[in-house]
């Protein structure tokens, strides 16, 4: 074999090997619906979340690692890169939203529903009403007879900061306040305990986890009577559909990944038609109400007779 003949299968064999990577290369491109991807979310809509990404993944190429934390860790991790994509119950503060500007990213924030917090207590507490004045001056280190203490999911969670701010509170009280790790740990709490009204995310008594089912029919979920209401109002969709609950919170998709990925991907497919009915069902308010589709048969001949 003469050198040209050599040089040539060498060309031929080089360039194979340029063409097959480059279309592996193609085909591992990360793009709106295919790819694989890492989104932080809030531990307190963790059930919605993780039904929203199981038919987004059934439909499509994609890959969606999720990380549940709280409300701080999500954020510590988002401004440190660990993921571009996260969802909140809030938006970005101005200082959040600077550090990324100041970076060259401009995020994109899509509204995906209105989750809410909730106020449980023992099955054995005949009192299903809460003022939620009351648990404010409670929080404020006032003593209040109706409610003997109050427990947290997280310290550094949603559902903490939500309500210190509600309460102008730059930090809880020592006495009757209680918190531990994850909503879970709060319904196991109250189910197991008279006289603690429990505080958590309303996702999680709508879709509790398997190991928890059973206790969430051990505990009652309280109606609150707003600051400047003179009604007390439940957690239910349509309560959180008119306004009329005190408690209510809208649910982000925050994506920083500054290009057409997944991010972007996912956040047009919750906020579309499928995710929100997946939300509607989950009893979460969506942001609008999916269409039905009706059909209308004639009768024929054959039906006539």
């Amino acid at each position: 074999m003469n050198f040209s003949k050599i040089l040539s299968l060498i060309l031929i064999f080089c360039f194979s090997i340029l063409f097959f990577n480059c279309k592996k290369s193609e085909n591992d491109k990360e793009t709106i619906l295919k790819g694989t991807a890492t989104i932080l979310v809030d531990e307190t809509i963790k059930p919605i979340i993780e039904d929203q990404i199981a038919v987004f993944e059934g439909q499509y190429k994609a890959s969606v690692l999720l990380k549940s934390r709280s409300e701080k860790e999500v954020m510590l991790a988002f401004l440190k890169d660990t993921s571009q994509i996260a969802i909140l119950s809030r938006k970005l503060t101005s200082e959040e939203t600077k550090h990324f500007e100041q970076n060259k990213i401009n995020p994109k924030v899509t509204k995906i529903g209105s989750d809410a917090i909730a106020f449980i207590a023992n099955k054995s507490n005949k009192d299903t009403l809460v003022v939620l004045k009351d648990v404010i001056l409670f929080m404020q280190g006032k003593p209040q007879s109706t409610i003997k203490g109050l427990v947290f999911d997280n310290p550094n969670s949603s559902t903490v900061r939500y309500m210190s701010e509600l309460a102008g509170i730059s930090e809880m009280p020592k006495n009757g306040i209680y918190s531990f790790k994850v909503n879970e740990d709060v319904i196991k709490f109250v189910a197991k305990n008279d006289g603690i009204i429990g505080v958590i995310g309303l996702n999680w008594l709508y879709q509790p986890s398997p190991q928890n089912a059973a206790l969430v029919n051990d505990i009652n979920v309280m109606s609150v009577k707003g600051v400047d209401s003179n009604k007390f109002f439940a957690p239910t969709q349509n309560n959180l559909a008119e306004g009329k609950y005190p408690l209510a919170r809208d649910l982000f998709i925050i994506n920083c990944q500054g290009y057409s990925g997944l991010g972007m991907g996912f956040a047009s497919f919750v906020a579309g038609d499928i995710g929100q009915r997946i939300i509607l069902k989950s009893g979460l308010l969506p942001i609008r109400t999916p269409g039905r589709k009706l059909t209308i048969k004639t009768n024929s001949k054959n039906d006539e007779n």
